[in-house]
């Protein structure tokens, strides 16, 4: 059968994007295809930060996800403009009444970039190297899978847990049949993962694909990772050149399916949200990201075409309860969460249709509880807080990452000012430290846990509650130093592996008011609607609620 319905489809538009009003145009070398709409050319996109590298595996953040899209894609994957999940290089797919056989008819006629065929032994291929991943280094950077999977066949990270992948068998070249040991609310929206897009096998065994090093806080990936990624996607990799700051994808002419309509795309990576709007004017870009919400009113007054997502996302205030021995007890980390003001966040640098969070994902996601403890702000009540907990004149390091705009976090130096005065304002002393996102921030927090306080968030992959809360708290993190909550772990661990809907709903929603009331690993602060923007002759492009964006129905008319 098809996917089992997904709960619910998010309220999104499909924004195809429509031409309108004066804007700049980036030159491109394209021939002009019928009513004025362009074939072949170059579109050229800033990306707000570096990818870490091209092998999905090892991704887990945007700006990397952003590039691996265009050449990877999944077993399945989401209706354009939506979470609705649908087939990707399965046709078709069912799973046992258990929910732990999952069996996908896949597509026919599929080749790697490489010349080498997609079939169901290059599925199986992937599932287990996936499993049989060797080496601390390389398994503590697949954060992804071990959120979905939990383990390894031999677990060398310190973060990876009891395993429930069982096998992968390819029944014939169209077949292929994954059984896992307990079932997982998270499938099938898992398999839609970026992380878990199905890569060549002979490239991955050509360029020593999972060779990954760690030399202190630094990883180093294979050839594989950096030079040479391989997968089924309408474009190839052409390069990254770090000099001028650009990856260049090219059209795949021998993709299975609608091929790309422009013949290269660029991701300029410009980490400066001003000067991103600057070359959008210039004309040296036709699309960015994550405009200034200040900004969007006047993008769309110069002509601009100013697209805003969906808020299907969650900003965060993390807390790090090992340390710092005073934020292990839950009145400090609640004393946290009165004395941050959101709401006047919120209205001050927040883009419009934002809105303060009390939980860990959207209210249009299952297993959301409208009765779930609420933090007004209440300076007054944090300081007693503090007092009655013997925490009065805490020092806390704030972890933050300045150079990059996140969908969830525009301005990361603006939201670390306004939170680190509002906690001052209760005479927390706060010890500010600005990290580079990738290569620093990420996993000085994620890997080291080196911080007590940090900002970050999470845009959803797909519409499960296990992918927001059971991806932040199903398992001990170095990010919230939070090995003595098993109360919480096995609750969520319970819920996800609930297979009755209502049941399921039940136990989401109890998890939710514990973690407000009895467990507190962190402070929701906002859910907030990104916003891309493209010039007025880039049509095709759709919207994406998950940021997925997919390059290859843009076209780029002539200026």
């Amino acid at each position: 059968m098809q996917a089992r319905g997904l709960r619910s489809a998010i309220a999104v538009a499909a924004v195809a994007v429509m031409a309108a009003g004066a804007a700049g145009c980036a030159a491109s070398d394209r021939e002009e295809g019928g009513e004025g709409t362009a074939s072949g050319g170059t579109f050229v996109f800033a990306g707000a930060g570096d990818p870490k590298n091209f092998d999905p595996i090892f991704n887990d953040d945007g700006e990397s996800f952003r590039p691996v899209r265009q050449m990877f894609e999944t077993l399945v994957t989401h209706k354009p403009g939506t979470a609705d999940v649908v087939g990707g290089l399965a046709e078709s797919w069912e799973h046992d009444a258990a929910g732990k056989v999952w069996t996908f008819k896949l597509r026919k006629d599929v080749k790697f970039h490489d010349g080498t065929p997609f079939n169901a032994a290059a599925v199986c291929y992937n599932f287990d190297r996936w499993y049989n991943m060797k080496g601390a280094a390389a398994q503590s950077q697949m954060l992804y899978y071990q959120d979905v999977f939990g383990g390894f066949a031999t677990n060398e990270a310190e973060s990876a847990g009891k395993s429930i992948y069982e096998k992968c068998e390819a029944k014939d070249d169209g077949t292929a049949v994954v059984s896992l040991n307990v079932y997982k609310g998270a499938f099938p929206g898992a398999f839609a993962l970026t992380s878990l897009s199905i890569a060549s096998p002979e490239a991955l065994k050509k360029y020593d694909a999972d060779k990954v090093t760690q030399s202190g806080d630094s990883f180093e990936y294979s050839a594989f990772a950096n030079t040479n990624p391989v997968g089924t996607g309408p474009f190839t990799f052409g390069g990254w050149d770090k000099a001028k700051n650009e990856i260049t994808l090219n059209r795949y002419a021998d993709y299975w399916g609608d091929k790309a309509k422009v013949d290269k795309v660029i991701i300029k990576v410009i980490k400066d949200e001003t000067t991103r709007k600057q070359e959008l004017r210039a004309g040296t870009v036709q699309g960015i990201d994550f405009p200034a919400p200040a900004d969007r009113k006047a993008l769309e007054t110069e002509g601009f075409q100013v697209l805003n997502r969906p808020a299907f996302n969650i900003l965060y205030l993390g807390i790090n309860q090992k340390n710092n021995p005073k934020l292990a007890d839950l009145r400090v980390r609640q004393a946290i969460a009165y004395a941050l003001n959101r709401e006047q966040l919120v209205q001050t640098k927040a883009p419009g249709g934002s809105s303060v969070a009390s939980q860990f994902m959207p209210d249009t996601v299952l297993g959301y509880a409208p009765d779930a403890q609420k933090y007004e702000f209440n300076p007054e009540k944090a300081k007693q807080l503090l007092k009655d907990a013997g925490a009065e004149g805490l020092t806390l390091n704030f972890y933050y990452p300045p150079d990059v705009s996140r969908p969830y976090m525009p301005n990361p130096q603006e939201i670390f000012t306004v939170l680190a005065n509002d906690l001052q304002g209760v005479g927390i002393k706060v010890n500010g430290v600005p990290r580079p996102w990738n290569g620093g921030f990420k996993d000085d927090v994620q890997q080291f846990g080196k911080h007590d306080l940090h900002i970050l968030g999470w845009t959803g992959d797909y519409n499960d509650p296990g992918n927001f809360v059971g991806t932040f708290f199903g398992r001990a993190k170095a990010e919230f130093g939070d090995e003595k909550l098993t109360d919480m772990f096995a609750a969520i661990t319970a819920a996800d592996a609930t297979v009755d809907e209502a049941g399921k709903k039940a136990a989401w929603e109890q998890v939710n008011r514990d973690i407000a009331s009895k467990w507190l690993p962190a402070i929701p602060i906002w859910h907030a609607p990104p916003a891309i923007v493209v010039t007025k002759d880039v049509k095709g492009l759709v919207a994406s609620p998950l940021t997925a964006e997919e390059f290859n129905t843009v076209t780029v008319s002539a200026s």
